[in-house]
C-alpha cells in the first residue's frame, strides 16, 4: 500500500490551502505537467516470467486503454479511483481526478511487464517530470498526488480541486506531503524504465543514442529521488532506517518521525538496483557519502530489526520517536514484501506462513490481523510472492479468485466488503486507528494483480526476477 496510498483526509488549513474529509485520501483536479521527449524507438522487452496467468491479458489491456484514453500522446497520469458505482470518476471532487504517484508508479512497472512500453513511457514521462519539477523550487519534493489527465504543465501541478461553494481552490495536506515509500515506488518506475529504455553501460541493451538519453534521464531521476530519501528521512535514532517523510502543507511542512518496515523495504530496493547498476551514491565524491550498497544495508538492518524471530513476522515500524517498535497490529505489506527483495534470510519466509495464520479471510487477506475483509491490493500482491518464492498452486488460486473482483469499469475493487480497516491512522494528528478502505475500484489494486498474473517483481530488474518453475 505504502502508507498512505488511500489514507484518509481531514480538515485542515495553512494559508489559503484546506484539506476537506473524504474516504480515504489524496485527492486531485484536472489537468497537469510536461510534454514528454520522443519515445525511444527500441525499447527492450523485459524477461517474461516462465507462466502467465490468463487474468494478464485482461489487466494489461484495461491499464494500456486507460492511458490511450488521456488525450494529447503526451505525459499522462491515471486517475488512482473510479467511483463506487464501479465506472467513472467519482463524484466526490476530491477523489474524481486524484492520481496518486504511488499507483501510478505501479501501472507504468505493470505495462512494461505487459509489453506496453508505449504507455508506460507517457506514465514515465509524467512521473519523470514530477520528480524533478517542483512549485516549491529547488527545495521542491516528490509529492503524494498529482491531478489526473495529461500533464502539460511545468512545474508539475500537485492535487487540488475547486470548491465551487467556498469559491477557493482547495489542497490536501496528505496529498501535497510526500511519503518517502510513495517516493521509493517512483524510482523503482524509474529505473524499470532506464533499463527497459537501455541502461548505458549497464543493461548491453543500450540501443541508439536517443534510447541511452532516455535511460539516462529516467536513471537520473531515480536517483534523485533516492538522493531525497538519503538526505531528509535517513535515521541514526534506534533501529536506524529511514523515517516516513513529510506531511502537510508547504508553509509548515511536518516532518513524519514514525519508521515504517514497508517503507524501508521500498528503499532497500532502490538503493539496491541503484548499486547493481553502478551509479556513485548521491553524486558526490567517494569519500564523502556512503555508497548505495551503505544505504540498502542502512535499510536492511532496520528491516532486521523488525523482524520478530519468535513470532515469525515483521513489525509494521516504530512509534513516533523513530527508536521504539510498534506493538499490535499486522499490516500484510510489512510482511510480504521484505520477501521480493534480493536474497531476502531464509527465516523471512516464516513471515509469509504468519500471514496464512493471521491474515487469511474469505478466498484472500486482509490487510490488518482483524479479518474484518478481503484487501484485494494485498491479496495480488500475496499471489505474486506466492510466485516468487516457487508456490504456484496458492498463487493461482488467489489469481483465479481475482478474476472476479474486476469492476465494470476494468479497475479492481478495492475490497469485497463495503469497507475494511488497517489499524492504522490517516495522519500525525489523528488520535484513533481512522484508516479504512472502502470498495472502489483502484489502479494499485489493478496494477499489483497484473503483476502477479505476469510473474513480474517489482522491486528487482526484470533480468534478475522470473517467476520459480
Amino acid at each position: 500500500m505504502t502508507k498512505a496510498a488511500a489514507a484518509g483526509v481531514r480538515r485542515a488549513v495553512a494559508s489559503t490551502m484546506v484539506a476537506l474529509p473524504t474516504f480515504f485520501g489524496p485527492v486531485a483536479a484536472a489537468v497537469a505537467p510536461e510534454a514528454p521527449r520522443t519515445p525511444p524507438t527500441n525499447m527492450s522487452t523485459p524477461q517474461a516470467p516462465r507462466s502467465t496467468h490468463p487474468l494478464a491479458q485482461r489487466l494489461c489491456a484495461t491499464l494500456a486503454a486507460r492511458v490511450d484514453a488521456v488525450p494529447g500522446g503526451g505525459a499522462a497520469l491515471l486517475r488512482s479511483w473510479d467511483d463506487a458505482s464501479g465506472t467513472g470518476p467519482a463524484s466526490e471532487p476530491a477523489l474524481s481526478t486524484a492520481a496518486f504517484a504511488y499507483d501510478n508508479a505501479l501501472a507504468a512497472i505493470a505495462l512494461l511487464a505487459c509489453g506496453r512500453s508505449a504507455q508506460a513511457l507517457r506514465l514515465g514521462e509524467a512521473l519523470l517530470a514530477a520528480a524533478t519539477t517542483d512549485r516549491a523550487g529547488a527545495a521542491g519534493r516528490l509529492r503524494n498526488a498529482y491531478r489526473a489527465g495529461p500533464q502539460r504543465e511545468t512545474p508539475v501541478p500537485p492535487a487540488g480541486w475547486w470548491d465551487a461553494a467556498a469559491g477557493r481552490w482547495l489542497e490536501d495536506p496528505y496529498q501535497v506531503g510526500s511519503s518517502t515509500g510513495n517516493v521509493a515506488w517512483v524510482a523503482l518506475a524509474l529505473l524499470a524504465l532506464a533499463d527497459a529504455t537501455g541502461e548505458a553501460g549497464n543493461t548491453g541493451n543500450a540501443g541508439n543514442a536517443g534510447n541511452a538519453g532516455n535511460a539516462a534521464r529516467f536513471h537520473a531521476g531515480a536517483a534523485r529521488l533516492a538522493r531525497w530519501a538519503v538526505d531528509r528521512t535517513r535515521s541514526p535514532r534506534g533501529p536506524g532506517g529511514f523515517s516516513g517523510g513529510v506531511h502537510g502543507f508547504d508553509d509548515a511542512p511536518q516532518p513524519i518521525g514514525w519508521k515504517s518496515t514497508e517503507h524501508n523495504v521500498d528503499l532497500a530496493a532502490v538503493f539496491a538496483w541503484l548499486a547493481d547498476r553502478g551509479t556513485r551514491a548521491l553524486n558526490r565524491p567517494a569519500d564523502a557519502q556512503p555508497t548505495w550498497s551503505a544505504q540498502a544495508a542502512h535499510a536492511r538492518a532496520f528491516l532486521d530489526a523488525m523482524w520478530d524471530p519468535a513470532a515469525g513476522r515483521f513489525a509494521v515500524g516504530t512509534l513516533p520517536d523513530g527508536a521504539t517498535r510498534a506493538r499490535g497490529r499486522s499490516a500484510l505489506d510489512a510482511q510480504l514484501w521484505p520477501l521480493l527483495l534480493p536474497d531476502p534470510p531464509p527465516a523471512w519466509r516464516g513471515a509469509l506462513a504468519f500471514v496464512e495464520r493471521a491474515h487469511a479471510v474469505g478466498g484472500g487477506f486482509d490487510f490488518d490481523d482483524d479479518r474484518d475483509g478481503v484487501w484485494v491490493e494485498g491479496t495480488a500482491q500475496a499471489a505474486l510472492v506466492y510466485r516468487v518464492v516457487g508456490r504456484e498452486a496458492p498463487a493461482g488460486r488467489l489469481l483465479d479468485a481475482l478474476a472476479s473482483d474486476v469492476s465494470p469499469g476494468g479497475y479492481l475493487w478495492a475490497t469485497r466488503a463495503p469497507s475494511i480497516t488497517t489499524g492504522l491512522a490517516l495522519g500525525p494528528d489523528s488520535t484513533i486507528d481512522d484508516f479504512r478502505y472502502f470498495r472502489r475500484p483502484h489502479l494499485g489494486a489493478t496494477a499489483w494483480a497484473a503483476l502477479a498474473a505476469l510473474g513480474r517483481n517489482p522491486m528487482r530488474p526484470p533480468a534478475t526476477n522470473p517467476t520459480k518453475p
